[in-house]
């Protein structure tokens, strides 16, 4: 069965495909959805590795606990479901909240993770964006949380983003449990200890030490981001003009450059190795 009890009554469901020796990943959703926002690129990134994608707690078939459904939280879970596992370090894939979830992981268990890939992470955020998140969380918490999350999930689209996966990612909004958005949300950006703004998530971001692949679509964050990145075979890409979802509107793209930069790491020695070199993080 796919699913991993990993304590406190949380059962988390996941996926398991392909195999074979090349480095692990794990796919992690972002808010409001579930594992299904991998089904874009699992067939093809399988054909080469072992690939696990996870519902978190709170989203999609795991277990909605009352409380608890916070980005700490769910990077626990991840760290107890490797751990049932058996994998050796994975490279930790996240998109949106599922970034933050995957950097705490790094940074609290880092022998899970040998690297890190962010796709237009929920972390960075700038003052002036943030001053409306006040309002946003009154909405999750009001009469018509559904409603407001809709509002809220306006802002992860554009132009390029096809209108199947804005109706796809709203039918699972409706789909959420209220209580989980909004204690989420919180927990992303305004919330005790919460990192998804800037500058109080900086010295913290700063802290994981592994290879960090990172997509943004909004050239000044990713600018931001590459000045905190540690490990020379960090690299900070921006797909400007895309959406938030810009995985979803580009999947072959991300593919190839994920495969492309899984080689180079693989390629790596112990400590540094090939193509490792002292000048930081590469940005395109």
């Amino acid at each position: 069965m796919p699913y991993a009890d990993v304590g406190a009554g949380i059962r988390l469901f996941y996926t398991d495909d392909g195999g074979g020796e090349r480095t692990p990943l794990l796919l992690v959703h972002g808010w409001g959805t579930d594992s299904h926002q991998w089904s874009w690129h699992i067939d093809a990134l399988a054909a080469r590795r072992r690939v696990i994608a996870v519902d978190l707690r709170g989203h999609g078939y795991s277990s909605v606990p009352e409380s608890g459904n916070t980005p700490r939280m769910m990077a626990g879970d991840l760290d107890v479901l490797l751990g049932r596992l058996g994998i050796a370090p994975v490279v930790a894939v996240g998109h949106s909240m599922g970034a933050q979830v995957v950097s705490i992981l790094a940074v609290e268990h880092p022998d899970r993770v040998r690297g890190l890939v962010t796709l237009d992470p929920g972390y960075g955020v700038t003052p002036d964006v943030a001053r409306g998140f006040p309002q946003m969380l009154a909405g999750l918490r009001g009469e018509h949380p559904h409603a407001a999350a809709e509002q809220i999930d306006e802002w992860c689209t554009n132009a390029a983003t096809p209108a199947v996966i804005r109706r796809w990612h709203k039918r699972r909004l409706y789909g959420m449990p209220p209580h989980v958005l909004a204690e989420a949300f919180e927990a992303l950006f305004t919330g005790p200890g919460a990192i998804g703004l800037r500058p109080a998530g900086d010295d913290y971001l700063a802290r994981r030490r592994c290879p960090v692949l990172s997509i943004w679509a909004d050239p000044e964050r990713a600018s931001w981001e590459a000045g905190l990145l540690k490990d020379p075979a960090s690299k900070v890409v921006c797909w400007e003009g895309s959406s938030h979802r810009l995985h979803e509107e580009r999947p072959a793209e991300f593919v190839h450059l994920l495969e492309g930069w899984l080689r180079g790491l693989e390629r790596r020695r112990p400590g540094g190795g090939a193509g490792a070199t002292a000048a930081g993080p590469a940005t395109v």
